[in-house]
């Protein structure tokens, strides 16, 4: 039995036509396009509380949108990026499991989920997380750069070689998760060891 290989990381989508250039949709706007939309560049859209159920993105940019609460269930996310976004409140989670991959920064995540999501190799830049859900998820060499973690959930997620070297906030119950090869600044050593009333001094 030959060895897994480690899956390629997906490649930001940075390269559209100038027809694929959106700026400024709401939601009854972006419906009357379709329901599939491939390599589109979508800037400052007003998509809170949206539905976009159903549709299906591919290789697209999100910049400076408020998807705040959107609803995605059955949505595929496949390859899609979102830059300096408010994605309070989304459920990830419902989205297509099925070729789904996300790439954040910059963005506002809070009281977001991803419980049960594939997210391995995933890039979080720059983004705040409190409160968001990644229970039973697979974050396996995920990166989280300069990301706020403060009340972020993890229970039984899979953290295999995550980096968290950058992120500040987070608290994390070594017995609740899977932490083999994960790392973390010396500074946020407290983190991992508030459960059990440790006391680390510099």
């Amino acid at each position: 039995m030959k060895p897994r290989r480690k899956p390629a990381a997906l490649r930001k989508p940075d390269s559209f036509s100038a027809e694929n250039v959106l700026t400024g949709l709401n939601a009854p706007r972006l419906l009357a396009l379709g329901r599939e939309f491939e390599q589109f560049h979508f800037v400052h859209c007003e998509l809170a509380e949206a539905s976009l159920a159903g549709l299906r993105f591919e290789d697209c940019l999100f910049e400076r949108c408020n998807l705040t609460t959107a609803k995605l269930s059955n949505t595929a996310l496949q390859n899609v990026a979102f830059a300096d976004c408010k994605l309070l409140g989304v459920a990830f989670a419902t989205c297509q499991d099925m070729f789904f991959g996300v790439h954040f920064d910059d963005c506002q995540l809070r009281y977001a989920s991803f419980a049960g999501k594939k997210l391995a190799g995933t890039r979080f830049e720059r983004c705040t997380l409190p409160e968001t859900d990644f229970t039973n998820a697979d974050l396996t060499n995920a990166v989280f750069a300069g990301c706020d973690l403060t009340g972020t959930i993890f229970h039984d997620t899979r953290l295999a070689g995550t980096d968290f070297t950058t992120a500040t906030g987070y608290g994390l119950d070594p017995e609740a998760n899977y932490l083999a090869g994960a790392r973390f600044a010396l500074a946020c050593l407290p983190g991992l060891l508030a459960k059990y009333g440790l006391v680390v001094e510099g």
